[in-house]
């Protein structure tokens, strides 16, 4: 075999040539060997479509894999809960289950379980594979649900985005995007806050917490039902809606998918499906995720691999979604989860305490993915820096499009908790914002839902902390809040200014929403207060918060202009950590950015390259809370300096905490500068 392009690009990986070459073969020999039968993984991954329960044209088909089971019935409102011999499933072979009723026998909405029994137990379980699961509001029980509407959804938009495209990601959680107190539904948010991401600019919508899961409070991270969309924020057709209008006004949607681990619950989840620990997951003291409180997958089972491959497909084809955010990565990639590494050398990605029946499968749902629609995206929620998790499987990855860049939120938090900003070192903070490895896609985010939830803050809120509540009106001066808003403008815009190929916002923080994020639960008396988005804030004129929205609206639109994520990496230009001056071009914009809280600098000499600049956004004018000290109008002129050659010289009046971003112009002469 030739050497792996992801060595060729990185030397430093030249010593686990062997294993990088071995993983790879071990990825395209499973493949073979899952495909033998059917040609393609996307044809090995169709169990959706015959496990679980079905409708033909004569009757109701239920099918099941409990290989340890002795016998299952059907259970449910039709037959008052009872087990009896007509809803009796017949075992075939391979561990599969199947029971056949006539259309009479089960209707649409009828809830229902499986009674599991194994050897000297049983219990009640809801299928596996079922596709619509929901909670008595009573009893707090969760059942299966039939579910037959008699007008099923008809799909009016095709999605035609390029993958191509650079993710602008708006971060969601449905349940709470609503500002009542309560469990928002997919209606409420296609009705009342997918306008707002449509006028704010962003391309790609990624919903959380989609799968079925028992508790609330677990942002949906602790999956149960796995083909269930929630039925706590509505009903399927209702979410197929929604995907289908933001089809309809260019959005790709994509799906924060849990793959990584599956929730404990017996009853409600896969935990001991046909009675044994080891159905789905491993066995002994791998089982248990220490730090999550869940059970981990065994991704070295072929019936595992298809269950999980044919989960990718179902949201594919079913819900139309448009890829993936894969959670929790480095937790499959490490048999000690990554909890006991620091990761500072490229020993530790090779010294054989990696899963590789967890890297084998997620190239192949990387495979599966493109297979089925090659403009299809898929994410690394990555913190381990594995080298290759986004290149492709073929050059020596995994076959990810994108890693997110997990390090910059904690570099942001670190430096805003530790550090007063005229202590802020730009020359450091360039290098943190732009160490990437070239040859892998990044989103760049500032904060996503991580940095909200209770017990952290959101960059806002560590900005201004307790001013929030009393001087965010216009109409009282107060500096906490005003340093506090300039300095959010420019965090966001130097991160999206320096982000590798995509970028990411969670819902409200763009107009710095206040407080943190808190599910109901004992603890605060299952209060709602703290899960939901308050969008009075930012629609109210006579605060501060629409400042912030304003600016990112326009900061949205023009990154998304100048194609800066598509084509173009940024190059330093100047860097004077004393004055804590930072410049650096992407494309045809120079940006600069002067994070001294109190000195303005005119006629401030910039490197750059040869042209003539024009103002195209800055943080400073009063429409975006600022002092208005920034000239839109002036046409700046870059000239010859001997001691810049072949650049140029810029002489700019740069106030302080403020950004500006200069469009340039070429010239062909220095007089055509005149």
């Amino acid at each position: 075999m030739d050497t792996p392009a992801l060595i060729i690009k990185d030397p430093w990986l030249s010593p686990f040539s062997g294993v990088i070459k071995r993983r790879m073969d071990q990825v395209y020999e499973k493949k073979q060997q899952l495909t033998s039968r059917f040609g393609s993984l996307s044809k090995f991954a169709l169990g959706h479509l015959y496990f679980g329960c079905h409708k033909t044209k004569n009757c109701w088909i239920f099918r099941e894999w409990a290989p340890n089971a002795t016998k299952i019935f059907l259970i449910g409102t039709f037959n008052d809960w009872k087990e009896n011999k007509i809803f009796r499933f017949s075992k075939g072979a391979d561990g599969i289950w199947e029971l056949k009723l006539p259309h009479s026998a089960i209707r649409h909405l009828d809830i229902y379980k499986l009674s599991m029994h194994w050897g000297n137990g049983s219990g009640e379980r809801i299928p596996a594979w079922s596709k619509r699961v929901v909670q008595d509001p009573e009893t707090l029980i969760f059942n299966a649900q039939l579910w037959d509407p008699e007008n099923p959804y008809k799909w009016k938009n095709k999605f035609t985005q390029s993958k191509d495209q650079p993710p602008l990601i708006y971060e969601v959680h449905v349940g709470m995007a609503t500002e009542e107190y309560k469990i928002g539904t997919w209606d409420d948010f296609r009705q009342q806050i997918l306008p707002r991401i449509i006028e704010a600019g962003y391309n790609t919508l990624q919903l959380m917490a989609v799968q079925e899961h028992p508790y609330y409070g677990s942002f949906g991270y602790h999956v149960s039902g796995f083909f269930a969309a929630s039925s706590r924020f509505g009903d399927p057709e209702s979410l197929k809606q929604l995907i289908d209008e933001a089809h309809s006004h260019g959005l790709r949607v994509i799906m924060d998918i849990v793959h990584s681990h599956a929730v404990k619950n017996e009853t409600e989840g896969i935990g001991k499906y046909d009675g044994t620990p080891f159905q789905f997951f491993h066995d002994g003291i791998r089982r248990e995720h220490v730090a999550w409180d869940s059970l981990c997958f065994n991704y070295g089972k072929d019936e595992v691999i298809h269950f999980l491959l044919s989960n990718i497909q179902f949201w594919m084809t079913e819900y139309q979604f448009d890829g993936f955010r894969f959670d929790g990565i480095t937790s499959m990639l490490y048999y000690d989860h990554g909890l006991n590494r620091n990761f500072t050398n490229y020993e530790m990605y090779f010294d054989g305490q990696q899963d590789e029946d967890a890297i084998t499968y997620l190239s192949l749902a990387n495979e599966l993915v493109r297979e089925i629609n090659p403009e299809a995206i898929t994410i690394a929620e990555e913190m381990s820096g594995y080298p290759g998790i986004a290149f492709p499987l073929k050059d020596g990855g995994i076959g990810f499009d994108y890693r997110m860049a997990m390090g910059t939120p904690d570099y942001w938090i670190k430096i805003i908790k530790e550090l007063p900003d005229e202590k802020w070192n730009v020359d450091e903070l360039y290098y943190e914002l732009t160490n990437k490895r070239a040859e892998e896609k990044t989103i760049g985010y500032a904060e996503s839902h991580d940095q909200a939830l209770v017990g952290d803050k959101t960059i806002i809120f560590r900005l201004i902390d307790k001013e929030m509540y009393h001087g965010m009106s216009k109409d009282i001066q107060n500096i906490p809040v005003e340093r506090g808003i300039a300095l959010h403008k420019m965090i966001r815009l130097i991160t999206i200014a320096t982000a590798g190929n995509g970028y990411l916002n969670f819902m409200g923080n763009e107009f710095g929403h206040p407080e943190w994020i808190d599910f109901p639960r004992e603890g605060n008396n299952w209060s709602y207060q703290y899960a939901r988005r308050q969008w009075s804030l930012v629609d109210n004129k006579l605060l501060r918060y629409h400042f912030l929205s304003d600016f990112d609206r326009e900061m949205i639109n023009l990154i998304r202009k100048y194609q800066l994520l598509t084509k173009y990496c940024p190059i330093r230009k100047y860097v004077n950590t004393r004055d804590q001056i930072l410049a650096f071009e992407r494309g045809s914009l120079l940006f600069v950015f002067n994070f001294n809280p109190v000195r303005s600098f005119p006629d401030y000499g910039i490197r750059c390259s040869a042209g003539k600049y024009s103002v195209v956004l800055n943080t400073d004018p009063l429409i975006f809370g600022g002092q208005e000290r920034v000239n839109s109008e002036i046409i700046y002129h870059a000239y010859p300096e001997k001691i810049f050659a072949p650049d140029y010289l810029l002489k700019i009046y740069v106030p302080s905490r403020t950004a500006i971003v200069l469009k340039r112009e070429k010239v062909k002469r220095v007089h055509d500068m005149i």
